[in-house]
């Protein structure tokens, strides 16, 4: 599955269904930059996961509906409910394990 880049207008759509980590980034932030490669890893490693990301920038209603203060904030959303949250750069491991508690 490919990585999704969503909008306020998308951001509901695309983590309604499944497991989904959604990724609140922003192209100047270091860490969020850090963590790119680690996602790419987890979506070819974990098909049963979709992952979605969203600049935060681009789309401030969606981060501030959820409330991030501070990026990269990493949630993960099962069938369309907040179910976990992360902040800040995560290892590949840590990731997988979150989300291996939700499936």
């Amino acid at each position: 599955m490919a990585i999704v880049n969503a909008t306020d207008q998308t951001f509901n759509t695309e983590t309604s269904e499944g497991l989904v980590l959604a990724d609140f980034w922003a192209p100047w932030c270091g860490p969020c930059k850090m963590i790119a490669p680690v996602l790419e890893e987890l979506d070819q490693e974990n098909e049963a996961v979709k992952i979605v990301k969203l600049d935060v920038d681009e789309n401030q209603e969606t981060a501030g509906k959820y409330g991030v203060m501070s990026i990269p904030t990493l949630m993960v959303f099962k069938d369309g409910e907040l179910v976990e949250q992360v902040v800040g750069f995560q290892p590949k491991e840590a990731l997988a394990q979150l989300l291996e508690k939700h499936k």
